[in-house]
């Protein structure tokens, strides 16, 4: 879905974004390039451990362009990836060396968890 956001940039700073729908979601960077791509991290740290029905319907272009915080910056629509929201599970086959698969599911057990849900904890913690 894309979504406006307003950008703000004075000489000798880097740049700065405010996402109006997702009230205290901001982003920055030193390049434009760098802002954006910095919005979809925020969006993602601002729903962290939510459970979301419905998202916020991208608010109308004319009604950002008249608000304050609009007033001396841009505004751009920026396509804002929720896949991250998904929680459904699904199936992945991976390959390890038995001795890797059996000190995991060691590991898994002692901590009273199947071997999925220790490697998605395992691989969310790494990344």
């Amino acid at each position: 879905m894309r979504y406006p956001v307003i950008v703000h940039k004075d000489t000798g700073t880097d740049y700065g974004l405010i996402v109006p729908d997702f009230p205290g979601v901001f982003s920055g960077g030193s390049t434009l390039d760098e802002a954006l791509a910095n919005v979809q991290d925020a969006i993602e740290t601002f729903y962290e451990g939510e459970e979301v029905d419905v998202l916020p319907d991208p608010s109308p272009l004319e009604s950002i362009l008249a608000s304050e915080d609009a007033a001396g910056g841009a505004v751009v629509l920026l396509d804002v990836n929720f896949d991250f929201l998904d929680k459904k599970a699904v199936p992945v086959n991976i390959t390890l060396p038995r001795y890797v698969r059996n000190r995991i599911d060691r590991a898994a057990k002692a901590r009273g968890l199947t071997r999925s849900a220790y490697l998605a904890k395992a691989a969310l913690a790494y990344v």
